[in-house]
């Protein structure tokens, strides 16, 4: 099965999107810095420091879903508990921010966000969690299909 690919492929690609998001973010608070914008009142000094900050923390937690999926296709093992629940959350975020993008970027960042998003959930679904085999009738000793004395 292509799992093992599919994680690499999906790691590779947070991580690209992961310094994008922080290059952006950075870009954006250096414009609002050096243009004294404001909103609502706030302060542009807040406000730039508070896009930087967002951007490195959106792209830390990309870059640590990145990790999580390299690691699996590393291992080629299913990841942990609360691995998968991370990705669940990088998956649910993709689906938010596509939604959001087709609005103010456009349809190819939706399209991207929509193939990352793909790419999460292929990981997930080929990784799927390992569940142990139910007993069986037979082996329950004691069932009806055992053989009688004759």
């Amino acid at each position: 099965m292509a799992r093992r690919p599919v994680a690499a492929i999906a790691a590779v690609t947070l991580m690209f999107e992961a310094v994008g998001i922080a290059l952006l973010n950075w870009i954006l608070g250096l414009v609002v810095d050096r243009q004294q914008m404001s909103m609502g009142g706030l302060d542009t000094d807040a406000m730039s420091i508070g896009t930087w900050v967002g951007g490195g923390l959106f792209g830390l937690y990309l870059l640590v879903c990145g990790v999580v999926l390299l690691r699996t296709a590393v291992r080629d093992r299913a990841p942990g508990r609360l691995a998968r629940i991370l990705l669940v959350t990088c998956a649910v975020v993709h689906g938010l921010v596509g939604a959001f993008a087709v609005g103010l970027v456009g349809w190819p960042a939706f399209a991207f966000l929509m193939v990352v998003l793909g790419l999460i959930v292929l990981s997930l679904l080929g990784y799927e969690a390992e569940r142990p085999a139910e007993p069986s009738a037979e082996g329950a000793g004691g069932g009806q299909d055992a053989p009688s004395p004759a």
